[in-house]
């Protein structure tokens, strides 16, 4: 995560005043779903942010967060459904996906099956490839994914804006939080890609047994 980007982020967003904040991060958060170059963690961030100096309410910025970062993934993994892999000859989608990167993802998702969505949203720059490809499969419906991205959502958002909200007033201090957490993140992600590896593993050896 870039932390420079908090501060800027936090200043565009209070120039919409209270009325339009929510807007704002709402708005935000779903282009970040279409790969719009802002990490997704920052704006819930400074989402938490503008919630602590008074710009917000720390509990509906969080439903906020939760919205936007559903609608966003939701509409991307529609767009997958509704155009299958002809969504690849669009050009905006073509620089996040190449033909040999929508084949490796393919791979994952018959590796390791609907966990490979769950996982993908602790994975920035997978993301969006990711959900894209969900949708243009047969693999997994639309209710299917959102109930795991929502699972998903449900631990990463509410840590991001309340920790946002709590680093307020102290950025260099907010700075340190945010490290910490991601470490935490990371650190839980790789236990469960560790703990579904085995599992594959053990399960296609007993099947081959």
């Amino acid at each position: 995560m870039d932390l420079v980007n908090i501060p800027d982020l936090v200043n565009f967003f209070s120039r919409f005043g209270n009325e339009f904040a929510y807007l704002a991060v709402f708005s935000t958060l779903i282009l970040c779903g279409f790969g719009l170059p802002i990490p997704e963690d920052i704006s819930l961030v400074s989402g938490g942010v503008l919630a602590g100096l008074g710009y917000a309410n720390e509990h509906v910025m969080f439903g906020v967060g939760m919205a936007g970062v559903l609608v966003g993934d939701g509409s991307v993994f529609l767009l997958g459904r509704i155009f299958g892999e002809k969504v690849l000859r669009i050009p905006f989608i073509a620089k996040f996906l190449t033909p040999e990167r929508f084949s490796k993802v393919q791979e994952k998702f018959s590796q390791y099956g609907n966990w490979v969505v769950f996982m993908a949203r602790f994975m920035p720059g997978l993301r969006m490839p990711i959900y894209l490809t969900a949708g243009t499969s047969d693999r997994i419906s639309f209710f299917r994914f959102l109930f795991l991205d929502m699972f998903a959502a449900a631990i990463s958002v509410p840590i991001w804006v309340y920790l946002g909200h709590y680093g307020a007033k102290n950025l260099d201090q907010l700075s340190n939080l945010v490290r910490q957490g991601q470490i935490t993140i990371f650190a839980l992600l790789g236990f469960l890609v560790l703990g579904l590896v085995l599992y594959f593993t053990i399960k296609k050896k007993r099947s081959n047994k």
